[in-house]
């Protein structure tokens, strides 16, 4: 399971993340403000945090990266293309 933030649309990411053994636990646009101060997400099934870095601001991804840290699941953040997502979760052995 996976929680995403950013992109209004997920498109082909949640195909992707299937073929990846990863679904999408919830996802967050990131346009709200409350949501960009940082909403505490309950995290207890994630397996990963993705940020797209093409639709947040940097408070919002720093909020997000330290909630993934306090609950010791990977964070990634990269554009929202499959090819830089697949790169990133490679890394992150989600392969």
């Amino acid at each position: 399971m996976a929680i995403i933030i950013g992109a209004d649309r997920l498109g082909n990411i949640e195909k992707l993340l299937k073929e990846r053994g990863l679904s999408v636990l919830k996802h967050i646009t990131g346009r709200r403000p409350r949501a960009q101060g940082g909403l505490i997400v309950s995290m207890s099934d994630a397996k990963v945090m993705i940020l797209f870095t093409d639709f947040v601001g940097h408070n919002v991804m720093s909020n997000f990266r330290k909630q993934a840290k306090a609950q010791q699941i990977p964070f990634i953040a990269c554009r929202r293309n499959l090819s830089d997502l697949a790169r990133s979760l490679d890394k992150c052995g989600f392969a």
